[in-house]
């Protein structure tokens, strides 16, 4: 494996990333992760490596690059679970991202890739939490670049305001899938069942799973709800969707 930092020029300044692929046998098609609310870690990185691993060019960006950088974002990652105060200040980092700032901090990640020897082909992407919505929103604005999106448990893909990236989800052209837990309060059972027909309604090639007796964060392997089966299922979901559209 191999990996580096890079620093991706963006109009409000250097975003930093995190990037890997295997060390033989490229290039390979390129996979974007749009991260959680908590920002860069080891664990992030861990997951990158582990679609590294498999075939693919990936790219981990850091989208609080306005804020800081790794452990330095304004909270303290490890008492967010156990400290109201340190979680209220990481929710005021995270609604400094919008669904319009992502957009426009993804067409240099693209022009990135694009300069990368060892990266070609299909692009894939996936989001967690908070990005759920970005990868809808990222995949309609640049329909000809992402062939394979997925998110999981992700939050605020319909919403009742302007910028909801359901609204443009008729724009994507590649295959989304949308995995849930089955208990999860940042998505309310009413529109769990109802995102199966916003996205047909939308003409969107894609899949609504719910993996049962989970909770948000399950495929987090340092979350106390990590559920091991659950997110192994996760891996196999994501790896058959970019072998379908990234490799075919």
């Amino acid at each position: 494996m191999r990996e580096f930092e890079a620093e991706i020029a963006t109009a409000d300044g250097a975003m930093d990333a995190f990037v890997c692929h295997p060390e033989e046998g490229g290039p390979f098609p390129p996979v974007i992760i749009y991260m959680d609310a908590p920002g860069i870690r080891e664990e992030l990185r861990d997951m990158a490596r582990r679609i590294g691993t498999v075939g693919y060019f990936v790219v981990l960006p850091n989208l609080y690059y306005r804020n800081g950088r790794e452990d330095n974002y304004g909270f303290d990652r490890a008492r967010i679970r156990s400290d109201d105060g340190e979680r209220e200040k990481m929710f005021a980092v995270m609604n400094t991202l919008t669904n319009a700032r992502v957009d426009a901090d993804t067409a240099p990640m693209l022009d990135f890739v694009r300069g990368e020897a060892q990266a070609a082909g299909p692009m894939g992407c996936v989001g967690y939490c908070m990005s759920g919505q970005f990868v809808v929103s990222v995949a309609a604005a640049y329909p000809d670049d992402f062939a394979a999106i997925a998110s999981f448990y992700g939050v605020g893909i319909v919403t009742d305001k302007d910028d909801s990236p359901h609204l443009n989800a008729g724009k994507i052209t590649g295959e989304l899938y949308l995995g849930f837990a089955s208990n999860d309060h940042w998505v309310p059972q009413e529109l769990l069942d109802s995102m199966p027909g916003i996205m047909s309604d939308a003409g969107v090639n894609h899949r609504v799973e719910v993996y049962p007796d989970t909770e948000h964060g399950f495929a987090f392997p340092q979350r106390p709800v990590y559920s091991k089966p659950a997110a192994e299922r996760h891996w196999e979901r994501l790896f058959a969707l970019y072998a379908r559209r990234l490799r075919a």
